[in-house]
């Protein structure tokens, strides 16, 4: 008893000083003008790392005994299954208002060509890299991994960049937001074939199948009025219910094979609008709040990983083709959907952000054995550098042509 009272204490220390670290680094963050969540990612994976240089292997393994860190890493996929069933009901729900043409351009734009560039690097991977970045995993899913991991763009993080920069209601936000939904929707998917090739390909199309089957039978069945009315009612009580079968749903589909993010977004997807909104959105705030302890996990597991130089041709190269795919990508897409040449540069730099997106993306392919460490690490440099450009480029692209003024709305005749 005493010794589960002391492992709850250093669990719930340890936790405290985690979330305390996130909040510095959204601070600094925010005080040099970059998204929150490239300080949160920076101080989950850095923790570690310094730790170990400060105190050893020996001082480390004190702060961060097994058992402990077995306790985080369950808190942190919790965090993160709960804050991936709300952008599941975001992505689902998300509605642009725009013409199905300029969005389909810039969607097309912003996906394929990331996705080629992926298969790019994949390729110099698979025949030009060493065996520390090539891995052991089959070479399809290998480069369906990787060919994701470019085509990713951060709804989240690209969100919040909109509604601090007041883009929201202009028509680059609102286009790149709407290509957005789409483009990670996809990625998703195809994530989850990707992690399904590398556990099996009959048992994940079963399982895919069923999980499609999962969502379109809880969409049907909580649209009904009984279910309607009970959300609005008892939102607290509806929120603990869908929160638990989230995670049942995350951790079986994990333990057939699958990644957990499919569970998460069969439940997300499955939520109609409406009232089920409200009971999503504090769930998704509370995971968010914990999807620091995840970073802090996958911080370890590269602290504990094999030894490997930094592949710092890797990390160039990826940076050099994620830039080239999404801004180049999206540039074309948006002039090819006749936007101006402005409207379409910010358009490519906005779907440059990847974000917490990416890292969850990247930490699923790690886990599943699909990334070595070499690589995962370049493509996590890449994803957090090119997210930290999105700020200073579009300040460039304000200043050299600043955002003509919206006219005045013409009050309509009554009558």
């Amino acid at each position: 008893m005493t010794d589960l009272l002391l492992r709850t204490g250093h669990v719930v220390l340890v936790l405290a000083v985690v979330l305390l670290a996130a909040h510095l680094g959204r601070l600094v963050a925010r005080a040099v003008r970059q998204p929150e969540v490239i300080g949160e990612i920076l101080a989950g994976i850095l923790t570690v790392p310094v730790v170990l240089a400060a105190a050893g292997p020996g001082g480390l393994a004190a702060v961060l005994p097994t058992g402990v860190v077995g306790s985080l890493k369950v808190i942190g996929e919790i965090g993160l299954v709960l804050f991936l069933v709300g952008v599941a009901h975001e992505l689902r729900h998300g509605e642009s208002g725009l013409g199905a043409k300029a969005v389909g351009w810039v969607t097309v734009g912003s996906f394929v060509p990331a996705l080629l560039t992926g298969l790019t690097m994949a390729a110099w991977v698979l025949f030009a890299a060493g065996p520390d970045l090539r891995g052991t995993a089959p070479a399809p899913a290998l480069v369906l991994m990787v060919a994701v991991a470019f085509s990713v763009t951060a709804v989240p993080v690209l969100a919040r960049i909109l509604e601090d920069r007041r883009m929201v209601d202009t028509p680059p936000g609102r286009l790149s937001m709407a290509a957005a939904v789409v483009t990670d929707s996809a990625a998703w998917l195809l994530l989850v074939v990707a992690v399904g090739i590398n556990g099996g390909v009959l048992v994940s199309l079963v399982l895919l199948v069923l999980g499609i089957a999962a969502t379109v039978t809880g969409r049907l069945l909580l649209r009904r009025r009984t279910a309607t009315s009970a959300a609005q009612r008892f939102p607290k009580s509806t929120a603990v219910a869908v929160a638990a079968l989230a995670l049942l749903a995350a951790f079986a589909f994990e333990h057939w094979g699958m990644t957990a993010v499919f569970g998460a977004f069969v439940i997300g997807l499955a939520l109609p609008a409406g009232p089920w909104t409200a009971v999503v959105r504090p769930l998704m705030r509370f995971g968010r709040l914990l999807v620091p302890v995840f970073f802090v996990v996958a911080g370890f597991g590269l602290a504990n990983a094999p030894r490997a130089d930094i592949p710092w041709l890797a990390m160039l190269l990826a940076i050099v083709l994620a830039v080239v795919g999404k801004v180049g990508g999206s540039y074309l897409g948006a002039r090819l959907g006749r936007q101006d040449r402005r409207t379409a540069l910010v358009i490519g730099i906005l779907m440059n952000t990847r974000g917490l997106t990416e890292i969850v993306v990247l930490q699923a392919g790690y886990s599943a054995g699909l990334l070595p460490v070499g690589l995962f690490f370049a493509l996590v440099v890449m994803a957090l550098f090119t997210t930290a450009m999105t700020g200073p480029l579009l300040s460039l692209v304000e200043r050299r042509a600043p955002l003509a003024p919206r006219p005045p709305a013409v009050p309509r005749r009554r009558g």
